[in-house]
């Protein structure tokens, strides 16, 4: 049986977890504003709801559409002391505004010998939300776990949304917050088994105990990983479940550690498997521990608007439970 704890009707959403934990941060730091388009109506997903009408137009406020300028705007309302939340509505989007992220908020405190910093949190929706096509599908925490300069979190749960978010308010530099697309309305809590500690960026949250390998994965593609474990404990393969929440830092301690206890790992993503951030992760433990590793990751292709085109670059719970079997033969 699944070790997840039982969705209560009253439990926030993802969306209504991270929108309460900025509305309390915005109340006891006046330095923290949020920028965007349509956040003064609560933003696309429901995020921003109410803080325009609670915090005025002057902290919660409304940009053109223009990526480049919002972001170079929070660039610079960061190095004058204040905390933005920036807005991209969706990852995909925030590629008209990469130069700002690479260029100007990653290395500014490296290229100006911490003369300035950056403490903006970067709101960056990925993942495959359906019947969105290739250009509104994208997973790409990857090319940012790549990037010097930033912390990259993931969150999987409401939990870790409220949690996390708190988290990269508080962290003094520049925060990729990688927010899954089709999360906003879930309701789902952290497995009890991993409900105990308060989430930390670069710490992994436990979902599930295993001896006979390890599957570690992050964001909407842990709830899948879940599943599989579920049904590969009823084929009799005990599985451990890892959720990294942030890929960088990333908790290598707790991987290798779980890697070389199982002696089998599999890393599971839903960005595409080339170059995928899965590598790092197989790499760094085989390195440290000698273990198996196997990864699965979407086909290389853009993902398709047609629901069978869209199908095939989903990473779905009977595909892991396969490769999990290859990987214990």
């Amino acid at each position: 049986m699944s070790e997840s704890a039982p969705v209560q009707a009253t439990a926030p959403t993802y969306a209504e977890a991270a929108c309460e934990a900025l509305a309390r941060a915005m109340a006891t730091d006046p330095r923290i504003v949020v920028l965007g388009e349509d956040v003064g109506r609560g933003g696309i997903f429901g995020q921003y709801r109410g803080l325009q009408a609670r915090y005025g137009a002057e902290r919660v406020i409304d940009t053109p559409i223009s990526e480049s300028t919002i972001l170079g705007a929070g660039v610079g309302m960061a190095l004058a002391g204040l905390k933005p939340v920036v807005e991209m509505r969706v990852v995909d989007f925030a590629l008209c505004a990469m130069d700002e992220i690479v260029n100007q908020a990653a290395k500014n405190r490296y290229m100006f010998g911490g003369q300035g910093r950056v403490p903006m949190v970067m709101r960056l929706p990925g993942g495959i939300w359906t019947a969105s096509a290739a250009q509104h599908s994208q997973s790409l925490e990857a090319w940012f776990a790549h990037l010097p300069g930033v912390a990259v979190v993931c969150p999987a749960t409401a939990d870790d949304n409220a949690e996390l978010l708190a988290e990269a308010l508080a962290c003094g530099d520049p925060v990729v917050y990688l927010e899954h697309k089709e999360l906003w309305g879930d309701r789902r809590p952290r497995p009890s088994s991993a409900s105990g500690a308060v989430a930390r960026i670069g710490q992994a949250a436990r979902w599930r105990e295993g001896s006979d390998l390890t599957i570690v994965s992050w964001s909407r593609q842990v709830h899948d990983a879940a599943a599989a474990a579920d049904e590969l404990a009823a084929q009799g393969v005990r599985a451990e479940v890892l959720d990294l929440r942030s890929l960088w830092p990333w908790d290598r301690d707790a991987v290798c550690a779980s890697a070389a206890r199982t002696g089998r790992l599999l890393v599971v993503h839903e960005a595409v498997q080339v170059a995928g951030f899965g590598a790092e992760v197989a790499a760094t433990a085989a390195e440290a521990t000698g273990c198996r590793v196997k990864r699965l990751g979407a086909p290389r292709i853009p993902v398709g608007y047609a629901a069978t085109l869209e199908e095939a670059s989903r990473v779905r719970p009977a595909a892991i439970v396969a490769v999990a079997l290859e990987l214990m033969r």
